[in-house]
Parts: C-alpha cells; sequence; structure tokens
C-alpha cells in the first residue's frame, strides 16, 4: 500500500472513532500585545504673519516732527548788488548794493508712508513763505518754496527683535526760494538746503524709532507662546494627539501690501504624534533671539489609521461561508458539506495575524463521521508603499500537518481553496478609513482662535508608510504634511 493510502485508512480509522464528538480546539497561536510604535517626532515650519498697519508709523513720525522746520530772521548787506559801468580805463559803480532784511518760516505738510512689495516710500511736502523787507529802505516782496521730501528704504529686524530701517532720503526743489529784485535773481538756496539736511536727516533717525513703536515684538511675543500647544487628531480608533513645541524664530522676510505692513517669520518647531492618552502641554520657553530657520516650509507630522481585527473577522467568515456554499472537497475524504461558525482574528508573533476558524464538516462519503471543531491559521499582511490596500500572503497551518492523527478541521483549512479564501478575505482597503481619519485630522487642525491668535492649518500631501501587525488592529503609519500659520487677530 502506497503512503497515501496509509493515511487515507489512518485518517478513517480517526474520524471513526470520533464519531461526531466536538474535537478540542487545536492550540491557539500566542496572542501578542503590542503597542503601537512610537512616531519619530518631525521638524516643522510654522509661518508666522505679524502685520502694522502704516497709519500707525504716519502718525508717528507725523508726531516727532515739528510743523514749523524753521523761522527765517537775517539782514543781508547785498541783496541787489550795485551796477558798474566799464568806461573803458576801468569799471565805476554806478548804484550802491542793497541791502535787505529775510523774515518768514519753512513748514511741513501730512507726512505719508506708503509702499509696495519691499520699498517702503515715505514723503513730506516741504513749503517757505519768506518776506524780503527793506530793499534799499523801501521796498519790500514776499517769495515761496515749495519742496519735496521722500525716502525709499527697507527694512530688517536685529538684535532683540528690534526693527531697523536702512533708507535712502532725499530732496527736490519743486519750487526753489528766489525772487527778481531790479533786474537781478535774488536765491536763498544753498542755506535752506543746510537746513533741510537737518530735517532730512532727523527723519532719517526718527523712522526706526517709530517703526520700533509698532509693537511688533508683543505680537511675536504672543504668537510664540500660543505655538506651544497639542491638538487632538482623532477622538478615538485611535484616539491620536499632535504637540507643537516651537524650538527656533527666523525673518523670512516682510512686503508692503496696500496700507499693511506684513512681515514673514518662520517658527521651526518639533512636532510629535501621540496614540492613547493625552500628552502633556509643552512648556512654553521665551521668544528668542532671531535665528536661522533651515528645511523647507511645512506642518509636517503622522496620522495613525487602524482596522480593527473585529472589521476583518465577518468578512472573513462571510467569504468562508460563500466557499462551503460553492462546495469543497479534501484530499482523500472527498466533497464535504461545511458549517463555518465563527471567526476569530489577533495579532500573532512576527508580524503575522493568527487566524482561528470553527467549523461542523460533515463528509458525504458517510465512511468519515462528521466532525466540529476549531483549527488555527497565520498569515502576513503587508501593503505597498504609499498604497492603503492591504493584502495578505504566506498562508498556513498553525497546526502540524506531519502526525498521523490529522483532524478532519485541520485538513479542511490545509486545503489550498480555503487558504486562497482566507487570503482574499484579508485583503483591507483602508481607503475609506484613511479618508475619514484625514478629514478628522484635517477639522481638528484647520482653524483655531486662542486668544488673539488665530491657528490655521491645511494638508496639503499625504504619503503612506509600511503597515505594522499591532495588539489593537492592522495599523497603516500615514505621513501628513500641510501648512500652518499663526496670525494676529485681536477680537
Amino acid at each position: 500500500m502506497t503512503e497515501t493510502g496509509v493515511r487515507r485508512v489512518l485518517l478513517f480509522f480517526v474520524l471513526l472513532a470520533a464519531g461526531c464528538a466536538r474535537h478540542e480546539p487545536s492550540p491557539a497561536p500566542p496572542r501578542v500585545e503590542s503597542a503601537i510604535a512610537p512616531f519619530p517626532d518631525q521638524t516643522s515650519t510654522i509661518v508666522v504673519p505679524v502685520t502694522a498697519r502704516l497709519d500707525q508709523l504716519e502718525r508717528g513720525l507725523d508726531k516727532r516732527t515739528p510743523r514749523v522746520l524753521w523761522t527765517i530772521d537775517e539782514h543781508r548787506d547785498k541783496c541787489v548788488k550795485g551796477k558798474r559801468v566799464d568806461l573803458g580805463i576801468g569799471k565805476v559803480k554806478v548804484t550802491p548794493d542793497l541791502g535787505c532784511r529775510l523774515v518768514g518760516q519753512v513748514t511741513r505738510g501730512t507726512i505719508r508712508v506708503s509702499g509696495r512689495g519691499e520699498r517702503l516710500d515715505i514723503t513730506m511736502p516741504v513749503s517757505a513763505v519768506i518776506h524780503v523787507r527793506n530793499i534799499g529802505g523801501v521796498l519790500g516782496e514776499t517769495v515761496t518754496a515749495r519742496a519735496l521730501v521722500h525716502a525709499t528704504g527697507k527694512l530688517a529686524i536685529v538684535g532683540n527683535w528690534q526693527p531697523r530701517a536702512t533708507l535712502d532720503l532725499a530732496y527736490d526743489w519743486r519750487e526753489p526760494p528766489g525772487i527778481e529784485i531790479a533786474g537781478q535773481r535774488i536765491t536763498f538756496t544753498s542755506r535752506a538746503d543746510q537746513k533741510l539736511k537737518r530735517v532730512v536727516a532727523k527723519l532719517e533717525r526718527d523712522l526706526p524709532g517709530e517703526v520700533a513703536r509698532l509693537d511688533l515684538r508683543a505680537q511675536l511675543d504672543g504668537a510664540w507662546r500660543h505655538g506651544f500647544t497639542v491638538i487632538e487628531l482623532s477622538k478615538r480608533n485611535p484616539p491620536a494627539w499632535m504637540r507643537i513645541a516651537p524650538r527656533a524664530l527666523g525673518v523670512g522676510g516682510y512686503r508692503v501690501a496696500g496700507r499693511e505692513l506684513q512681515l514673514t517669520l518662520a517658527a521651526e518647531a518639533l512636532t510629535q504624534t501621540f496614540v492613547g492618552k493625552r500628552p502633556a502641554d509643552p512648556a512654553p520657553t521665551p521668544l528668542p533671539p532671531p535665528s536661522r530657520v533651515a528645511g523647507q516650509p511645512g506642518l509636517r507630522f503622522f496620522i495613525p489609521v487602524l482596522a480593527d481585527y473585529a472589521q476583518l473577522e465577518p468578512v472573513v467568515l462571510r467569504t468562508l461561508r460563500k466557499l462551503a456554499a460553492k462546495g469543497i472537497s479534501l484530499t482523500g475524504v472527498g466533497a464535504v458539506d461545511v458549517d463555518f461558525g465563527r471567526v476569530t482574528v489577533y495579532a500573532t508573533s512576527n508580524n503575522r495575524l493568527a487566524v482561528g476558524v470553527t467549523a461542523r464538516v460533515v463528509p458525504r462519503d458517510r465512511r468519515f463521521p462528521a466532525t466540529s471543531g476549531e483549527a488555527w491559521l497565520t498569515a502576513q499582511p503587508y501593503n505597498e508603499e504609499n498604497s492603503q490596500l492591504v493584502r495578505a500572503r504566506d498562508v498556513q497551518l498553525a497546526a502540524d500537518t506531519d502526525s498521523d492523527a490529522v483532524d478532519l478541521i485541520v485538513s479542511l483549512l490545509d486545503a489550498t481553496q480555503v487558504q486562497q479564501a482566507v487570503a482574499l478575505a484579508l485583503q483591507h482597503d483602508f481607503a475609506p478609513d484613511y479618508q475619514q481619519v484625514l478629514a478628522k485630522a484635517q477639522a481638528a487642525i484647520g482653524a483655531r482662535q486662542q486668544g488673539d491668535f488665530f491657528l490655521s492649518t491645511d494638508v496639503t500631501r499625504v504619503t503612506t508608510g509600511r503597515l505594522q501587525v499591532t495588539g489593537a488592529g492592522l495599523f497603516l503609519p500615514v505621513r501628513a504634511e500641510g501648512v500652518a500659520r499663526i496670525a494676529y487677530r485681536p477680537r
């Protein structure tokens, strides 16, 4: 008799002795209660826009600069030079030099601050009214003049978040001070220039101080403190949290848009993802001095996507029952009728799943008695990089099938068609869970007001990692990237 024939005879006598008795369950694979592995910390860059109204800068400069820039009250001996006649032997003065008195003042108009992009523009109109009196003892005239002081420059942040203005200041005489008297042009530009240069220099000194009074540092300090926070990503399945702890703050640039000066900062932060219990709030640290913030801007964190094994069990059971309806044939036994009763799925060692199946098997060949019992398979779930579709491979019996006393339930699970059905049933598409968790995370971190500061985030890119078999379920690590802003919005 061949070896196969011997095994069939042994199987026949074992089953015959068993009759319809219920078999003790075969030993189950060890249950592993492993937790989800800690997520690696991520380095993120959060944009912190700080804004100031140019109107405030205008008012400050206007307050610092007096309306009357300087007054004039002086005597000139030679307002009009005497005329000379050339007699061939020399020039002879025929009219004397005429003196005069200059009385008046130079005033300014409203200082305007504007700009575009990185350029800051400041303009200040200047006007002068000068009365020329006692020209030769009898004449009197009034002189008017107009100039426009203008500055273009850039801002910088130095030291302890103090703004500094680097400006290029100049002025143009639109109407130089002067007068026509007795056919001569009298000008006062040179002396006016000396005075106006002092005004320009004072404006250059005052501007950085007024920029400093915009109170940008107070906004920065508040935004920095509110950056230390814990955000709930999901309430359950599983509960997850993101903790943000800023570490550095750097200047990303500024621009003038309309009537606003917008300073863009970049906060480098440590973003950590926690699963389960809410982590403690990070302790705020004092606002550090400006530093270089390296790396690509954006918020980076993980989102845990978990499939409970209870989700898989009914799917496996339905698949096996469909297979039973089509008919199952076992080697050495022939066609059998199978009533699958319960499926149990949990994590076992070596990153595998244990799949327990209870069934009643009734051979159609009446020489073999019906058998009820439970047997176990193990399988390795896996996914491709950036794929939410989980498949199972390497499905195998957890029992020793080399024993001569082969149980009919074990034979059932050893059948290729049954193992293929189990592998197919363990296939799980995480896409619905994935989309749901992403939606919850986006809603949780999307927008929130904390005091006078508004935190807003938007997930822009998502990548999927490798599947992990944990005690809580099949775990798919999802790395999310997005943009985050902390803006000052007083309520």
